[in-house]
């Protein structure tokens, strides 16, 4: 029976980001995929028109849902929307003994909001102290310690006061960095820098939530947090360097990118 992995996020009709993208990167990597659907957007390539968020109840319902029958190895968050469902998702988890990454969510690559700003604390007081890892941008660091987030050494330093609010690990992501494109991971005191070549594209559609699926599928497949980063990180690579160029705007990543398997 192949690794289960669960992931909560919202829903890109056009198949790019989201839930869509996690369960494209899941199989690809050899992971069965689960989902809670915790909002909906009407969206393109081009822009975001509209987003309404599920009840949290029925976001809760649908991971009781999934644990009961299907339990995953590991798990994944994305957009969240509300306060809400922020207690919702946290509740749902408590007590979970599998990894849970947290892709922290805010704002679309279209500039639509994600996560109001009443669910930043409590993202920060319920769902972060349930986190293996977790994977804030430049932007979404800075919203979680309210500094400036532009230089490789403020990454070092936010991925330390982030760890201080409770996950085990922090992935600063530095795709809008100039130059490479590095990541910086504090885990167990440690610092570690992940580089990577960055290529100019304008397809980069989705690429957090293929990232942070992907770390998640190399976790359920029992890879520890460093290497599933690393594996994780040579697929977002390839995925971006080989996307199809589909949609007249940013269109999204390669998820048949093909990688060398780690284990």
């Amino acid at each position: 029976m192949p690794p289960v992995a669960l992931t909560i996020a919202g829903s890109d009709p056009g198949g790019g980001a989201g839930l869509q993208a996690d369960l494209k990167t899941f199989h690809q990597l050899g992971v069965y995929g689960t989902s809670a659907v915790t909002l909906v957007t009407v969206q393109n390539t081009v822009r975001v028109a509209r987003v309404e968020l599920l009840a949290p109840d029925l976001v809760a319902g649908q991971i009781h849902a999934v644990l009961s029958d299907l339990p995953p190895r590991a798990a994944k968050t994305g957009a969240l929307g509300s306060l809400e469902i922020v207690e919702a998702v946290a509740g749902a988890l408590a007590g979970a003994a599998f990894p849970l990454v947290v892709d922290p969510v805010m704002i679309s690559k279209h500039g639509a909001p994600l996560l109001d700003s009443e669910a930043l604390s409590g993202f920060r007081e319920l769902l972060l102290p349930l986190a293996s890892l977790v994977m804030p941008n430049l932007h979404e660091a800075a919203a979680l310690t309210g500094t400036p987030v532009t230089t490789v050494a403020e990454m070092r330093e936010a991925a330390r006061r982030i760890a201080g609010l409770g996950p085990r690990a922090v992935l600063i992501k530095g795709g809008h960095l100039a130059g490479a494109a590095i990541d910086v991971l504090f885990s167990e005191g440690i610092v570690t820098e992940f580089e990577s070549a960055r290529f100019i594209t304008r397809h980069t559609h989705g690429t957090g939530c293929t990232y942070s699926a992907a770390t998640a599928a190399y976790l359920a497949r029992g890879l520890g947090i460093d290497q599933a980063i690393r594996a994780a990180k040579t697929f977002i690579t390839e995925a971006i360097r080989t996307a199809p160029g589909i949609g007249m705007g940013s269109g999204p990543v390669n998820h048949w990118a093909v990688t060398p398997d780690p284990l």
